[in-house]
């Protein structure tokens, strides 16, 4: 049982240096580089993962300026809707107001609408 221990503690420790080893994406120092070539693909390196990099970003920001954008329409649509409602409510209260000084009652058709109704 031991030897598959050990086995397996030297396949984890072999797949652990290969990780290490490998190029990460990112920006890298290219004056370090003494030939022209590889300074070039050094600076290529930069130049694709700045690009890929903004691509995301632009991605992202497009994202949340859209949903943005719907949520300012749907907040445009509610206060059309309260305006609406108002603008209900203000009539009602000068019909109410007017009927008074006729000393008629105010029909009550013409009454407040429910919070329920004003939601919609």
């Amino acid at each position: 049982m031991r030897g598959w221990t050990i086995l397996a503690l030297t396949f984890f420790a072999a797949c652990c240096s290969a990780a290490v080893a490998q190029d990460v994406p990112g920006i890298e120092i290219c004056t370090a580089e003494k030939t022209m070539e590889r300074r070039t693909g050094c600076l290529q390196s930069n130049v694709n993962f700045l690009q890929q990099t903004v691509g995301k970003l632009r991605l992202d920001q497009q994202q949340r300026l859209d949903a943005a954008n719907r949520q300012i329409d749907a907040l445009k649509a509610t206060v059309a809707n309260l305006q609406k409602t108002v603008d209900e409510l203000q009539a009602a209260q000068k019909a109410a107001a007017a009927s008074a000084v006729k000393g008629a009652p105010a029909p009550v058709k013409d009454a407040a609408p429910t919070a329920k109704d004003a939601a919609k």
